[in-house]
């Protein structure tokens, strides 16, 4: 009798849907595409990259043995939840350590994914993503899996396949590769898979020539990536203080600040930052003309890629320019919220 193949392992991500906004498009006087990867399982791109990493250890030889690994994350937000969903699409156990900090919505919304266990330590990530790896990862015996929210290169990896995507979504338009696309920083897991994925694209014949402009956007406060950028070295802020703490990484990836610095051929590179007053505005202005509800740390790309500001970057805008924004999500977020910054913006929120 003929041995039967094992199925192939489902990806624990999605394509998700690439729309053109007429409305959005006439404001920012340019063709305005979304990435909606708020629609990933886990709510947020993260799905992709983070789920990419979970994929890959469970179909690495190295670490295929009788006792299936439990997957470590210490996160209090979006990879937290993407490791657990994940995880959970693949049959693995899946632990998220959080600081003291994570609002009591975001836990419960962990223990809802499926988390096997959600502990709390500390009052920063960096913390929390300490305990977790010395107590849970180092010096074990390997079953242990620890799942990093975005410096590493099989995460990039995932992520990178937005691109090919968005690629292949565009030629339904009878495009082949965006002029721009804007997407948020945080350590920098989404722009690193931005470039790795445009570098792989502009670099086949077909693509000889042409030039994509990233343009990186964070909310003063939490702008890691802009902060090295203006010191010329890797450099930490002294403190988060913006509200959309999902960008809330002290110092960005040493691959995103070389992305940024000295990025591959065919791409450039801009850094944008907007306050949180802004971050507000592109959340209602998503929630008004598409309802969706994103976090401030999704809303800012979207308002830097509309209110005019995007001019500035790309002196040659015009309105057949293609820009992608990365709709990344976010699941710190509610109805409740978003009346709260309405509220706040009426009454003069700048």
């Amino acid at each position: 009798m003929a041995s039967q193949q094992k199925p192939a392992i489902k990806k624990p991500w999605i394509e998700t849907p690439l729309i053109e906004s007429a409305t959005l498009s006439k404001q920012a006087g340019c063709r305005i595409f979304l990435k909606l990867d708020l629609l990933q399982p886990s709510g947020s791109f993260k799905s992709r990259g983070i789920g990419n990493l979970i994929l890959s250890s469970l179909t690495n030889q190295s670490n295929k043995s009788t006792k299936k690994p439990h997957f470590y994350s210490s996160s209090g937000g979006n990879a937290g939840l993407a490791a657990i969903h994940a995880a959970r699409d693949l049959n693995c156990a899946c632990t998220v350590v959080v600081p003291h900090s994570t609002k009591p919505f975001m836990i419960s919304k962990l223990h809802a994914a499926g988390a096997t266990e959600v502990l709390q330590h500390g009052e920063s990530w960096f913390e929390a993503d300490t305990y977790l790896r010395e107590s849970f990862i180092e010096n074990q015996d390997g079953g242990n899996v620890y799942v990093p929210p975005f410096d590493h290169e099989v995460i990039w990896e995932g992520n990178a396949g937005m691109i090919g995507e968005i690629v292949e979504q565009l030629s339904r338009y009878g495009e082949e590769v965006p002029d721009v696309v804007v997407c948020s920083v945080g350590g920098g897991g989404l722009f690193n898979g931005v470039v790795s994925g445009l570098e792989r694209v502009l670099g086949s014949k077909e693509m000889k020539g042409k030039k994509v402009r990233v343009v990186a956007v964070e909310t003063d406060g939490a702008d890691s990536l802009a902060h090295s950028l203006r010191e010329g070295r890797l450099s930490s802020l002294p403190a988060i203080t913006s509200q959309a703490t999902s960008l809330g990484a002290l110092c960005v990836a040493e691959k995103t600040f070389a992305n940024a610095m000295s990025p591959p051929e065919g791409v450039e590179v801009s850094s944008v930052v907007g306050s949180d007053a802004e971050a507000a505005r592109g959340v209602l202005r998503l929630a008004d003309e598409m309802r969706m509800q994103v976090e401030l740390a999704c809303g800012i790309s979207l308002e830097v890629a509309v209110n005019g500001r995007l001019k500035k970057v790309v002196p040659d805008l015009n309105p057949e320019t293609k820009v992608v924004v990365v709709v990344c999500g976010g699941s710190n977020i509610t109805a409740e919220t978003i009346v709260e910054y309405r509220r706040r913006l009426e009454e003069g929120w700048n």
